[in-house]
């Protein structure tokens, strides 16, 4: 991939995944995402959102095809620029808070712990607490707020809203908008398509691999004269819990 395009923060071509002989995780997906959006990655359960999460973030680099992100192959540089929370648990159960910041801040650059010391004392988190001793809501907004605390050039969020009540959701999508670094794109994946559409720019449509729609949500919305939860609903209409 040759082509230097400084509007593109992602540049994808061919990109393919396979786990054994036959199944493919990703298969040929070729995606370009602009910079500065907020950018929904839309699509069932196992449709190869965390796999490509993964592949972004430098987690899984077994695969083939070319992925620049800031006109930058997949390595130590990216890492730099990437911030990436996970569907689950990444902390060891004993730390306590106060050490994940200090890991994080050790480990990373352009962590501001100030930010995230603001942040922990607004959602009162206890800085003494194991991580094992939060409740499942405190583990969630820690790791979050330790993702938001960087002043990352792109943020990946894994499934962020799942399994937490509508009120969480709301807290959870008003941090990612006030703390997200100044500029930064931001891509969220999530199969909870009504909860998300309000607040992204465009969206990606991911079947089983492959990318199958991409777009810009106003623009689709005008368009279509539909919503993307049920333009969603119709790609996917196999699915009946959609």
């Amino acid at each position: 991939m040759e082509n230097i395009n400084n509007e593109n923060i992602l540049s994808i071509k061919n990109l393919s995944k396979q786990y054994g002989k036959n199944n493919f995780a990703l298969n040929n997906v070729d995606l370009e995402l602009k910079k500065g959006k907020i950018i929904g990655l839309l699509g069932p359960n196992g449709a190869g959102k965390t796999t490509l999460l993964k592949i972004l973030s430098g987690m899984s680099l077994n695969y083939t095809g070319d992925v620049l992100i800031d006109n930058q192959k997949i390595g130590i540089e990216t890492k730099k620029i990437v911030a990436y929370l996970p569907d689950s648990d990444f902390f060891d159960p004993m730390w306590k808070v106060k050490y994940a910041l200090e890991y994080y801040n050790d480990f990373f650059d352009d962590f501001d712990l100030e930010k995230a010391k603001k942040l922990i004392n607004i959602l009162d988190i206890d800085y003494n607490k194991q991580f094992s001793k939060l409740s499942k809501g405190n583990r969630e907004k820690l790791q979050l707020i330790l993702t938001l605390s960087r002043n990352a050039k792109l943020y990946l969020f894994d499934e962020p809203i799942a399994g937490v009540d509508p009120a969480a959701r709301e807290l959870i999508f008003k941090l990612i908008l006030d703390n997200c670094a100044k500029d930064s794109t931001i891509l969220i994946s999530t199969h909870l398509i009504s909860e998300v559409e309000q607040v992204l720019d465009d969206f990606v449509f991911i079947k089983k691999g492959k990318v199958v729609r991409v777009g810009n949500v106003k623009e689709t919305i005008e368009k279509e004269g539909k919503s993307i939860n049920d333009l969603f609903k119709e790609e996917f209409s196999c699915l009946k819990d959609y």
